[in-house]
């Protein structure tokens, strides 16, 4: 892999990679795997590859949905991150590891380091959400296709007591404004293939699922260990 793709690597592959680092540690020292783990180093990480074309978003489906973000009472304030804020990167790193913590993926934290390496590359953007004078939800986007008609969403988290609040809608509704301005003609994500939740949600503002893809550890680059 080049140095430039790894530069790339959307926060999810970065997550399995340091998820799968540790399961090799453990395999090293012949510790007995739990049955989720032998799973998964058996099948690989099997995420659900889900799309929605553009030309499926209705004005009627799109004012629905802006209606539903108007009403939010949390009014949230979405902004774009900083790319060289350290505060800004901080509180998405805090989300993020404090988000996964009740997610049905396995886990491993996120570093600063490790979030400044998907952050480097100019296609990726990353959205943040305020309520109440604090961050509390962040959406990392990206793009693909040769002419970057693709709109990715790479990774969304929430905090665990704004969940379920309305608040995903609000973030995927500022995701959804900024992919327009550029012009995508397709957007897509993955969801891991036993997160219920996140899956209902997409499902539920219109993606569809085309596949699914099993993510393996030689599937990413493996950092040099010192």
């Amino acid at each position: 892999m080049s140095n430039h793709r790894a530069s790339r690597l959307i926060l999810k592959k970065n997550r399995i990679r340091a998820f799968f680092a540790s399961l090799e540690k453990k395999a090293e020292k012949k510790i007995k795997y739990e049955s989720i783990e032998e799973q998964i180093l058996r099948e690989g990480m099997v995420y659900r590859q889900m799309r929605l074309p553009v030309e499926k978003i209705t004005p009627e489906f799109e004012e629905k949905l802006r209606k539903k973000v108007e009403e939010n009472f949390l009014r949230a304030k979405v902004r774009r991150v900083e790319r060289e804020s350290k505060h800004d990167l901080r509180s998405v790193m805090d989300i993020y590891n404090k988000a996964w913590l009740t997610a049905s993926t396995p886990f491993r934290p996120l570093t600063l380091e490790a979030l400044k390496k998907i952050y480097s590359d100019p296609d990726t953007v990353i959205l943040i959400a305020r309520v109440y004078n604090m961050d509390v939800g962040f959406v990392i986007l990206d793009f693909e296709g040769e002419n970057k008609e693709i709109g990715v969403i790479a990774g969304l988290g929430v905090l665990p007591r704004f969940q379920r609040k309305g608040l995903g809608t609000v973030i995927g509704m500022a995701a959804w404004n900024f992919f327009k301005e550029k012009g995508v003609k397709e957007l897509r994500c993955e969801v891991y293939k036993d997160n219920v939740v996140s899956y209902s949600f997409i499902k539920k503002i219109g993606f569809e699922e085309f596949g699914v893809k099993a993510y393996k550890p030689e599937d990413f680059e493996i950092e040099e260990r010192t």
